[in-house]
């Protein structure tokens, strides 16, 4: 269930990236050297090299749920999905992040992936996998941005724009 201060995003008609990333709201890596199976199964949701790659949701697995989100939505993936920084190259590039949206930020070790649903001074606020092991929105610092990326859209949806946000809650330092 979404924290009451994101409650809004249920009520969002799209982009469909973002209702289909809303779906799978608070999925959860398994603790340990076990998997969870549902993270597991998008990799083979997805196919061809994610498939047979991506076995354990020990992997970072963003890109995977950036992956298994797009592909749900009927998008294009680019070329390496599993990688973070890979997803500089999706879609189009976006002047200024709006709803729905792919951020690409830059951390220690790689990179990090999740969908834009807001942001405050600081910091964006975003939807993605493997924020503190589990599908939830966290504050990534604006300074950490790489790239946004527009998906393609036949026919833009109305409530592509920039949202902003109340500065609530601590910043995300590490989303491996």
């Amino acid at each position: 269930m979404l924290p009451s201060r994101y409650g809004w995003l249920a009520r969002e008609p799209g982009p469909k990236m973002l209702v289909e990333a809303l779906k799978l709201y608070g999925t959860l890596e398994a603790p340990g050297a076990k998997n969870n199976p549902t993270i597991v199964a998008w990799a083979k949701e997805v196919g061809g090299e994610v498939a047979d790659v991506y076995k354990a949701d020990s992997i970072p697995w963003c890109g995977l749920f950036m992956a298994v989100v797009a592909k749900r939505a009927g998008k294009e993936l680019p070329a390496h999905p599993l990688w973070a920084l890979s997803w500089s190259a999706f879609g189009a590039k976006a002047d200024a992040p709006a709803l729905g949206d792919v951020l690409v930020f830059t951390r220690n070790g790689g990179g990090h992936v999740a969908l834009y649903v807001g942001e405050d001074r600081d910091a964006f606020h975003c939807l993605g996998g493997n924020q503190s092991d589990r599908v939830c929105i966290e504050r990534i610092a604006k300074g950490r941005l790489y790239a946004a990326r527009r998906p393609l859209y036949r026919v833009r949806p109305a409530n592509v724009r920039p949202i902003h946000l109340e500065a609530t809650g601590a910043l995300s330092l590490n989303e491996a």
